[in-house]
């Protein structure tokens, strides 16, 4: 187990105490700015892909696929209609059922931000074509992929509310040995992180807990997140806006602290 320490109601891995987590706080900003512009309805064509190539890779039970399950728990959180899970779920067994090609794009943006994507497509060239040209229009431009990746680590990241009941330093305790590697709370939403190779395990073990997770999913963190203007984010949040609304695109991760 890789070594950490207390601080207060946080478990930090020493060598990272104090980078990971200077590059949440635009992560935070931004949720808090969809949930009010409404926004949340944008990812259900998205969260509806997450959930057929689950199904479509594991089996279309969430009691044997570990990873369905997460997927349908995302979509809950997110306020996704019960038919639209379901006809995500038979998509995958379908005749019409498609097949789709993870892919990652890796570039820099207005300010020199960087900028790591992670899609699913069922067409590269179109998806490439695309990206390409939010880059470009933004003033960036794509980077050869792996010139970027060392630069973020990736992660398994929980979410869940902190209810009364819920002691943050037993849970730590609970949650060691499965993985955990830090536990922060912000505005009353408990998040939990480890390696991503512990994603399982710590799923499993939240579960058994009884945790209530609303959200789970793979990140990468900035080793080192850069500070913005308010002015340089305007222009940069632009760029943003206009990958997440592309259908292909899953995760959209940078460097922005």
């Amino acid at each position: 187990m890789k070594c950490a320490k207390r601080r207060g109601h946080k478990l930090v891995r020493m060598r990272n105490k104090n980078t990971e987590k200077m590059g949440r706080a635009f992560e935070y900003r931004r949720a808090a700015k969809e949930k009010r512009w409404g926004m949340m309805s944008r990812v259900f064509p998205k969260l509806a892909k997450a959930i057929t190539m689950a199904a479509k890779e594991g089996g279309d039970d969430p009691g044997t696929n570990s990873t369905l399950r997460a997927a349908i728990k995302n979509a809950k959180a997110q306020n996704m209609p019960k038919d639209n899970i379901d006809k995500a779920i038979k998509r995958a067994s379908g005749k019409d059922s498609t097949d789709y090609t993870e892919v990652n794009y890796e570039g820099k943006g207005p300010h020199g931000v960087l900028v790591f994507l992670e899609c699913a497509t069922d067409n590269v060239i179109r998806t490439t074509a695309n990206v390409k040209s939010y880059f470009n229009k933004a003033g960036g431009g794509q980077v050869a992929n792996g010139s970027l990746e060392f630069m973020f680590n990736r992660k398994a990241v929980f979410e869940f509310e902190k209810t009364e009941e819920m002691n943050l330093e037993e849970l730590e305790f609970e949650l060691i040995d499965a993985g955990l590697e830090e536990i922060e709370e912000n505005e009353g939403t408990v998040y939990v992180y480890s390696d991503y190779t512990k994603f399982g395990d710590l799923s499993v073990k939240l579960e058994e807990m009884g945790v209530d997770v609303l959200k789970s999913n793979l990140k990468r963190i900035p080793t080192s997140p850069v500070e913005f203007s308010d002015e340089q984010l305007e222009d940069i949040e632009k760029m943003l806006d206009k990958m997440e609304e592309d259908d292909d695109v899953q995760g959209v991760n940078t460097n922005i602290n």
